[in-house]
């Protein structure tokens, strides 16, 4: 019986996964099958998604088996009431790999204090050396897939990371807090702060002026996760006093950035535009064609989002 996906993650999509999709599901066995943009409802077996406004009803998709989802966050789709069908988000390795460079990238441009060196072309020979890592507490905020990985990545190169979740966890290498406490304890102990949380009701505006407050004097800021994790006038605030040294922000409340929002002209904040780590079309084509195999041979997928957590 041929295996119907519909491929409803944007027109722009479409000629970068073609090709990917076809090629992983083959080497999954899955060769009787059929995928387009357009389909009757009815006949459509598996939903590969991303959020855009031609796919809004779910109702239609009577007998679709999973929505896969080629995004890692899905606060875009995981309130929708008419998706009643099973939800499962991406975790791929180009998608971890992606983040875990962008991410030691900044923590080692602030923790070496590349800015100020770039800035100071002009003939004065100033040595300021920086401590070395071990002597650098970081912070990471979020201990899943990307969380987890990124934090081991910085521990590796001897930086110490606390990091924190809202449940408790175990990652190798790392000091893993959980709850109201170890958030405090966390910030109150980190002079880089990462935020990898996913965005639900339960972190929207973690990083808000109480937060910001239990920070070191100058502490550094990077947020690759999500936009709404930081209250952005609770920021200004504490970059203009000085309590926050710098801030570099991948993720934003409204995406493209306002150029007309203060964080463009800001001297404390580096606007990055959404590029800390993107869903690449082979890998993500591996994943999406495995739980395919998985829906079709009856097990469990992979990344299943758990509707009540949100993520």
């Amino acid at each position: 019986m041929t295996i119907s996906i519909l491929f409803a993650a944007g027109e722009a999509r479409w000629p970068q996964y073609e090709t990917p999709l076809t090629t992983a599901l083959t080497a999954a066995g899955i060769t009787d099958v059929r995928i387009a943009r357009e389909m009757a409802p009815e006949e459509v077996d598996y939903i590969v998604y991303a959020p855009n406004p031609d796919l809004q009803d779910f109702t239609p998709f009577v007998n679709a088996k999973a929505v896969l989802s080629l995004w890692a966050g899905v606060e875009g789709i995981v309130g929708n009431r008419t998706l009643t069908q099973p939800l499962c988000r991406m975790v791929d390795d180009g998608l971890k790999e992606g983040m875990v460079e962008w991410v030691t990238g900044q923590v080692l441009r602030h923790h070496l204090g590349l800015d100020a060196v770039l800035a100071r072309q002009d003939g004065t020979w100033r040595q300021d050396v920086p401590p070395l890592a071990r002597h650098r507490p970081v912070g990471m905020l979020g201990l899943g897939e990307l969380g987890a990985a990124c934090a081991q990545a910085l521990a590796a190169l001897n930086f110490p990371v606390a990091g924190w979740s809202r449940s408790a966890k175990d990652v190798a290498g790392v000091t893993c807090h959980h709850g109201e406490a170890g958030l405090r304890e966390v910030l109150a102990g980190s002079e880089i702060v990462v935020l990898l949380l996913p965005l639900t009701a339960a972190t929207e505006n973690v990083l808000d002026a109480a937060a910001l407050a239990l920070l070191p004097k100058g502490a550094v800021i990077v947020n690759p996760g999500r936009g709404a994790l930081i209250d952005d006038a609770a920021l200004i605030a504490a970059l203009d006093a000085g309590q926050v040294g710098h801030a570099t922000l991948d993720v934003f409340r409204t995406e493209p950035l306002p150029v007309d929002h203060p964080f463009w002209g800001h001297p404390g904040v580096t606007v990055s535009p959404h590029v800390a780590s993107e869903t690449r079309a082979v890998t993500a084509a591996e994943v999406v064609a495995e739980n395919v195999r998985r829906g079709e041979a009856g097990e469990a997928f992979l990344h299943l989002v758990d509707r009540g957590a949100g993520y």
